[in-house]
C-alpha cells in the first residue's frame, strides 16, 4: 500500500519519463516536478517503489522508468482520481457540430486528429448490431465456379459475400446447403451463427451433409463471420513507426504484418463498459509487446457497438489521452 506521497512520486516519475522519454531521477523531481520533499526523502520513496516492481533501474543512467506494473498502477490512480466535471474540447466540437456530417464522418475525422495530436496511431471499430438476428439467407448462382451469398438482418442490413466453388462441388450441392442454413438460422443471433450448426449437428438434414461439413457448412461459417465483422478504420500507423521503440527493423516488420492481417483488432477491446488500457505483455499481438491501447467503447440508441481506439507506447500520456477517448465516444450518439 503506497502512501499519498509515494503515490506522487510515482506519478510524477510516469509523467516526467512521458514527456522526455529519458529515465527519471530525484534531483528533477524536485527541480523539475517541484515536488516538496528532500532529494532524501525521494530517494527513499523511489527504492521502496522500485521495491515493488513498480520502476526500474536503467543500464545507462542511475534514474528510473516506470515498470509495466508502475504504468498498470498509474493508469489505476487517474482513473479513480478523474474529475467529475465536463471537459471540453472544442477542436472535436468543431467536427460533430458541422452542419451534414454524417457519423461515420465525425467518427474518422475526430480519431484522425487525435492521431494528429498526439502522435500515435488511432483505431475505429465502426457500430455493428450485435443483437442483430438472421431475417434471411439467399444463395445466387453467378456460373458454374461462382456465386453470392446474401445475408439479410433483421433490422435491414444486407451483406453480400462472393465464393468460389471448389471443383469437387457442384452449385446444387450448396444451394441444398444454404437453404438449409436458411431454415436452420432463421432469428438466429449472428453473433451465436457457429454455436447454431454445432447444437444441431444431430439433426437428420444436417447429418446427411456430414461429409460435406468441414468444406461446405464451414465455408459458410467463416463467410457469415467475414460479413458482419467488424469494419475498421486506422489512422496514424506511420507515427508507430517513428516511435524510439520501434527503430529495429524486425520490430517494423512484424508491426506491419499486423496491420495488414488485421491482427491489431485483436488487442481493441470491445466487450467491456469502459475504458479499458492494455500495456505491454498484456497485449496479445507479439508486435504490440512494447505497446499500450486505451479504449473505449460506444453505443448507439439502436443497440449499435463499436470502439475507439489510441495505440502507443507504454510511456503514454495517459491522463490526457483517456478523457478526450471518453468525450468523442459520448459526442458519437449525438450526431444522427
Amino acid at each position: 500500500m503506497l502512501s499519498d506521497r509515494q503515490k506522487q512520486v510515482l506519478k510524477a516519475i510516469v509523467e516526467e519519463y512521458v514527456r522526455t522519454n529519458e529515465p527519471v531521477g530525484s534531483k528533477t523531481l524536485v527541480n523539475v516536478r517541484g515536488l516538496n520533499v528532500s532529494s532524501a526523502t525521494i530517494r527513499n520513496d523511489m527504492a521502496l517503489l522500485e521495491r515493488q516492481g513498480l520502476i526500474e533501474k536503467t543500464h545507462s543512467s542511475s534514474g528510473r522508468v516506470p515498470s509495466e506494473a508502475g504504468y498498470r498502477y498509474y493508469v489505476q490512480m487517474i482513473l479513480s482520481e478523474k474529475e467529475k466535471t465536463v471537459q471540453s474540447f472544442p477542436l472535436i466540437d468543431q467536427i460533430f457540430k458541422r452542419h451534414m456530417i454524417s457519423r461515420e464522418e465525425a467518427i474518422k475525422e475526430s480519431m484522425s486528429l487525435v492521431a494528429e495530436l498526439t502522435n500515435y496511431a488511432t483505431i475505429v471499430l465502426g457500430a455493428q448490431s450485435h443483437n442483430a438476428r438472421i431475417r434471411k439467407i439467399q444463395f445466387v448462382p453467378l456460373d458454374e465456379r461462382r456465386a453470392v451469398v446474401l445475408l439479410i438482418t433483421n433490422d435491414g442490413y444486407v451483406e453480400s459475400k462472393k465464393i468460389f466453388v471448389p471443383e469437387d462441388l457442384n452449385i446444387s450441392d450448396l444451394e441444398k446447403v444454404v437453404l438449409l442454413l436458411n431454415d436452420l438460422l432463421k432469428d438466429c443471433l449472428v453473433t451465436d451463427i457457429d454455436k447454431r450448426i454445432k447444437e444441431n449437428l444431430s439433426d437428420d438434414r444436417i447429418r446427411s451433409y456430414i461429409t460435406y461439413y468441414d468444406e461446405l457448412v464451414s465455408t459458410f461459417v467463416r463467410v457469415f463471420t467475414e460479413m458482419v465483422q467488424d469494419k475498421f478504420y486506422l489512422s496514424g500507423q506511420s507515427n508507430i513507426l517513428s516511435l524510439p521503440e520501434f527503430q529495429d527493423v524486425n520490430k517494423v516488420k512484424e508491426f506491419l504484418n499486423a496491420v495488414e492481417n488485421q491482427e491489431i483488432l485483436k488487442v481493441v477491446e470491445t466487450t467491456a463498459n469502459g475504458v479499458t488500457v492494455r500495456i505491454g505483455e498484456e497485449n496479445t499481438v507479439q508486435a504490440l509487446k512494447d505497446c499500450a491501447v486505451i479504449t473505449v467503447p460506444y453505443e448507439l440508441d439502436d443497440g449499435k457497438k463499436g470502439a475507439i481506439a489510441v495505440l502507443g507506447p507504454t510511456r503514454m500520456e495517459y491522463h490526457k489521452i483517456i478523457p478526450l477517448l471518453e468525450y468523442i465516444a459520448e459526442n458519437i450518439k449525438k450526431v444522427v
